[in-house]
């Protein structure tokens, strides 16, 4: 999955977001532009069709972004690359605040279908399949690629928005650990169906979604054990992470940046017994999130109590 970071090219910054062009984006829409020549009379017209699936999916994106902004989430980056986009969210450890971050982005494409049916239906009635028959072709391409795209995007397979729209509602109901287990487990079963797909079409891009779905579900099965294991690990009172409202586990579970040393920063006030590197915040286990320790212990005096 692309970082943003490195190989992409930042493009503008909205409300705070960065946007990024990953470089394999050029070598794709060339060869997706030059592949659908025979569409209309010009070439021109199939790179206005790539543009229009461009700002559809950055749209998309920002949906995502804006939502869990909307929520106390963090999001400033959005990377768009071959498969799609990826806007980084990370909502509020709770499974509402993470279904909304991701119900989002489809939800901006379910918007659109209205839009596209007004807008060609009013193509309809002005003669534009006669008059102006690229435009009016363009117009019905964009609107199929964007009810394909919602479609593809709800799927309930993991790590798309579908997958991760059950896993939200799982998580009412099963916790947060066992619903990301489930929804992963889903997930590489779609993947395989598409492995599968993708051999029957001799497809590549099929066969290259397949990969990124299994890549993406394998991380977060393993990510699903962790959160299983830590949860039955013994805790420790006095000290509540601010965000998530769980105490931190006993034992020497974080390691030093520094001396690559395991370590209790709530033993050893923050800091590494071994090299005496000084952490000023402590990440939280559970939900990633990191705060000074004296947050954790503040939080434990006013944290729910169950």
């Amino acid at each position: 999955m692309p970082t943003g970071r490195q190989d992409s090219i930042r493009l503008f910054n909205f409300a705070g977001i960065d946007v990024f062009l990953h470089w394999s984006w050029f070598l794709v829409a060339l060869y997706e532009i030059q592949s659908r020549n025979s569409r209309y009379s010009s070439i021109v017209w199939n790179v206005l069709e790539y543009l229009a699936l461009f700002l559809i999916v950055l749209i998309h994106e920002f949906g995502h972004a804006l939502a869990c902004r909307s929520v106390g989430g963090n999001a400033n980056r959005i990377v768009l690359w071959p498969l799609g986009g990826v806007a980084y969210v990370d909502p509020p450890p709770r499974p509402g605040a993470t279904l909304w971050s991701i119900a989002a982005g489809p939800l901006v494409n379910v918007a659109f279908v209205p839009v596209f049916m007004a807008a060609l239906s009013g193509a309809r009635a002005a003669g534009l399949p006669a008059t102006s028959p690229d435009v009016f072709q363009l117009l019905r391409n964009v609107a199929w690629i964007n009810l394909g795209l919602l479609i593809f995007n709800i799927l309930p397979i993991y790590p798309l928005d579908g997958g991760q729209i059950l896993r939200s509602l799982l998580w009412f109901v099963l916790g947060r650990a066992r619903s990301l287990m489930i929804a992963t487990i889903i997930g590489i079963l779609g993947a395989l169906a598409f492995i599968g797909l993708a051999f029957w079409r001799q497809n590549l891009w099929l066969g290259v979604i397949a990969l990124y779905m299994i890549m993406n579900c394998w991380g977060g099965f393993k990510h699903a054990q962790m959160l299983l294991r830590s949860a039955k690990l013994p805790r420790r009172n006095g000290f509540t992470c601010p965000t998530c409202h769980n105490s931190p586990p006993v034992g020497a579970y974080w390691r030093c940046a520094q001396c690559s040393q395991p370590f209790d920063p709530f033993e050893s006030s923050a800091a590494c017994p071994y090299c005496r590197a000084q952490y000023p915040t402590t990440q939280c286990l559970d939900c990633g999130r990191q705060h000074p320790l004296h947050e954790w212990a503040s939080a434990s005096l006013v944290a729910p109590r169950g």
